[in-house]
């Protein structure tokens, strides 16, 4: 991924109005009841990218469809993911594919050395799977950044929306107040499919 290991933080903008609330001393931001439910909707199957072609044979975690977990409210689904999004991209270092393997695009779990875009939304999808949350609510996700370039972020998906779990910032967004231009995700409902997705950014409403 081109420019996803640079830390940076933005101040949210667009058209959607926010509120910020916090939960267990963690600031998240949340959409108005108008945009609440808007999630990212798949538009049809296509390949997955190059580097997750094998995702599902290296972590077949990655690609679980269960919903038996124990259900948990949205409130501590939001409170969990927020924590894990910040602890995670505290403790790992960003260092390229292209630094650390010699090629430009590795999904792989991060090393002692770190991880870029990819690994950080996979470590995050992993902790998430393990402390409660259905893996049929977490889906990777590729978009351009709002300089345009190449991104992955993790996406969590609540009756209040889709949340955008990110290693450029530690505050969680709705995925519509990202400014990123989604292009395609984990189907949630087949999770080793992809599927085209076209939303926000670049892409008309």
């Amino acid at each position: 991924m081109v420019n996803c290991i640079a830390k940076r933080a933005f101040c949210c903008a667009g058209q959607f109005v926010l509120s910020i609330v916090t939960i267990a001393g963690i600031a998240i931001a949340v959409p108005s009841s108008t945009f609440a439910n808007t999630l990212l909707h798949e538009i049809k199957a296509i390949p997955a990218p190059t580097g997750a072609r094998e995702l599902c044979q290296s972590y077949p975690w990655a690609c679980d469809r269960s919903t038996t977990t124990s259900v948990l409210d949205t409130a501590t689904q939001l409170r969990l993911a927020a924590e894990v999004n910040r602890e995670i991209n505290r403790k790992v270092r960003a260092v390229s594919d292209q630094n650390q393997y010699g090629r430009k695009e590795v999904w792989t779990l991060p090393t002692a050395r770190g991880g870029d875009c990819e690994d950080f939304a996979l470590l995050k999808k992993k902790e998430l799977i393990r402390i409660g949350l259905a893996p049929s609510r977490l889906s990777i996700a590729t978009a351009l950044d709002r300089r345009r370039n190449s991104h992955a972020v993790l996406i969590v998906r609540t009756k209040s929306g889709d949340y955008v779990l990110d290693n450029l910032t530690n505050q969680m967004k709705p995925w519509q107040d990202t400014g990123y231009s989604f292009l395609r995700m984990q189907d949630p409902n087949t999770p080793s499919g992809w599927t085209r997705v076209m939303r926000g950014g670049v892409f008309p409403p």
